[in-house]
């Protein structure tokens, strides 16, 4: 279970990672979003998982190897942001978050356009 230590931090980070994020976002790649959808903070606060949303959706693995890439200045960014706010900076793991992908997946069912989930359940990509 989170404590609420942990729960402020990944706020205060997940705030700030979008916009150190977004701003890289617009100065180099045009017509691409990328959302912070959640951190999760370990209890002895020494990494956070931050799990990202990009559209379009084609460029995702691209970004996200380029976002691993350079974790280490986007840790850098992050600790001159927050430095009056926490001690010392987690280490940072990029996921991409598919759940979007997963709705988007039982939506298309729903409507009809991939056949019918409850007769072939096998249609739907298992949730990880």
């Amino acid at each position: 279970m989170e404590t609420n230590r942990q729960k402020k931090i990944a706020g205060v980070l997940q705030k700030d990672l979008a916009e150190v994020l977004q701003n890289a976002a617009r100065n180099g790649m045009k017509g691409v979003i990328i959302s912070v959808t959640k951190v999760q903070v370990t209890s002895d606060l020494g990494q956070a998982k931050v799990y990202l949303s990009v559209f379009p959706q084609l460029k995702r693995d691209i970004i996200l190897k380029g976002v691993q890439e350079n974790a280490p200045s986007i840790r850098y960014e992050m600790a001159k942001r927050t430095r009056d706010q926490l001690r010392r900076m987690p280490e940072l793991d990029f996921y991409i978050d598919d759940s979007l992908d997963y709705i988007e997946d039982i939506d298309d069912a729903l409507k009809g356009n991939k056949g019918n989930p409850i007769k072939n359940p096998d249609i739907l990509n298992k949730k990880s």
